[in-house]
């Protein structure tokens, strides 16, 4: 199956900063951009980290008096004001950053958003050097496909290129609306069911399949032998 890749929606204009860029500096490109974090880049656009708007928050935080005498609150507190102390995007970062590729599919970097729980994902060459960025937002937009643009690459795919060769034309029928894929007609073996269903739920902008489908042969039942066959390999030789 051929996915979405993140060139495809990334976004190339990327607001970034140095190393040594002061903490008001990143503030302000934030702001200015009106993005909610910026990559790290050295002066070959390798990028290095992340500073976030949570990275920056944490001096803000750390300014007023917390009461409470928690050993985890303690520790929090006594990490946070390392990171408050920070006056340079180097140690306000957040390191190392979580990359992908521009051949990354757009499937994967939503998995990889979510392992990691961050927001977005800085996009890296070959080489590790910045060449876009990919949001949450990014990712989602290949829910806006058309109905008939998902309707036509399953039928393509999968119906087609996929198990089409033992399909026979036009006794599987796809119906999409909104993202949810209905699937009626008639397969030729049983096996290929959930075949189907798996390879439909794979294409790109599905939100849930209904497959009603029969199938004319049943390739999924072992034959039980003959127990009145005789296997000649086995009987007793006649002298």
């Amino acid at each position: 199956m051929s996915h979405q890749k993140v060139r495809n929606v990334m976004t190339t204009d990327v607001a970034t900063v140095l190393e040594g860029t002061p903490f008001k500096e990143v503030a302000r490109t934030m702001a200015h951009r009106d993005v909610s974090a910026v990559p790290v880049v050295d002066k070959a656009r390798h990028v290095l980290g992340v500073v976030s708007e949570a990275d920056l928050l944490i001096k803000q935080g750390t300014q007023e008096i917390e009461w409470t005498r928690s050993p985890r609150s303690w520790w929090r507190r006594r990490r946070d004001r390392r990171r408050a102390e920070a006056t340079r995007a180097v140690s306000l970062m957040s390191a190392p950053a979580v990359t992908v590729t521009e051949n990354t599919t757009v499937a994967c970097a939503a998995r990889t958003l979510t392992e990691h729980g961050v927001k977005r994902l800085p996009v890296v060459d070959d080489d590790g050097r910045l060449v876009g960025i990919v949001s949450r937002k990014d990712l989602l937009t290949v829910f806006l496909r058309a109905d008939e643009d998902i309707r036509d690459e399953i039928v393509r795919r999968v119906f087609e290129g996929g198990i089409g060769i033992l399909v026979s034309p036009g006794t599987v029928t796809v119906d999409v609306r909104d993202g949810e894929v209905t699937l009626t007609g008639q397969v030729d073996l049983r096996s290929q069911l959930p075949l189907v269903e798996q390879m439909t739920r794979h294409v790109d902008g599905v939100v849930d399949v209904v497959a009603s489908l029969s199938y004319r042969h049943d390739d999924t039942r072992v034959p039980h032998p003959d127990p009145m066959a005789i296997d000649i390999t086995q009987a007793p030789r006649v002298r």
